[in-house]
């Protein structure tokens, strides 16, 4: 079998080779001009285990990362990865203690995190009645 090879493709100079992703649509109306984070769809809170430890969290007050993973049946280096990112965008915060000579982590949902969970809801409330031709 012989490799065909395809001719690199014509970018115009105006535009950058890396491909283009479309914008995401905005959120609700509940979105305000004064934070353009308020604005767009937040993508660190679409995947499946950094939502499901913010929603967790806005339900209880503080979970330890054993009883999140327990919750999510992830392993320590996949939960520990998603909650750093949650961590960095200061959507949660860690607390690091021992208990009877073990390691313990508190995850606690901040301000901040919460308001960027209510975006991401009020988002995919606006999809589904858009979807159900609700207005």
């Amino acid at each position: 079998m012989t490799a065909r090879s395809k001719a690199p493709a014509v970018i115009p100079a105006n535009e950058s080779p890396a491909r283009k992703r479309p914008k995401l649509a905005s959120v609700s109306a509940t979105a305000t001009a004064r934070d353009p984070e308020d604005a767009t769809f937040d993508r660190l809170v679409y995947e499946r285990v950094r939502l499901g430890i913010m929603s967790a969290l806005a339900v209880r007050e503080e979970l330890t990362f054993s009883e999140l993973k327990a919750l999510f049946d992830v392993s320590d280096g996949n939960l520990s990865a998603h909650a750093r990112k949650l961590e960095e965008a200061k959507y949660l915060t860690c607390t690091k203690s021992f208990e009877d000579r073990r390691p313990k982590s508190v995850y606690k949902l901040t301000p901040r995190g919460r308001a960027a969970l209510n975006r991401y809801l009020d988002h995919v409330e606006a999809v589904i009645k858009a979807t159900r031709g609700q207005n």
